[in-house]
């Protein structure tokens, strides 16, 4: 599936396509989906449960729904996001990952 067709296959299932209201579902969704999946992996390294990888998986899933719909309030596509910021990363990291060059990026990069 490309990542534009997913964005429009997600877009049939948000509450409203209204701009402002997307980014800020999105917004708060991406905060409880996060949360979720730092907490399967909490419970999994601290209080012993397994790790379900098919779990974590469709919490990515929800993920990727909550960033489609943001980019599309931003009027982005996913693609055109992706784009973005694996430019961002060829500019910041042109050889690949560097440590040297995290610890001494510019202020708002």
């Amino acid at each position: 599936m490309r990542a534009n067709d997913y964005q429009k296959a997600a877009l049939r299932t948000a509450s409203t396509l209204e701009p402002k209201d997307l980014v800020l579902n999105g917004a708060l969704g991406l905060t409880g989906e996060s949360g979720e999946v730092a907490d399967h992996i909490k419970k999994h390294l601290f209080q012993g449960h397994e790790l379900n990888k098919e779990h974590l998986a469709k919490e990515l899933g929800d993920i990727c729904w909550y960033i489609a719909i943001t980019a599309e309030g931003l009027g982005y596509t996913i693609e055109e996001i992706m784009q973005m910021n694996v430019d961002k990363l060829m500019k910041r990291y042109p050889n690949g990952f560097e440590a040297e060059r995290s610890l001494h990026r510019e202020e708002n990069e």
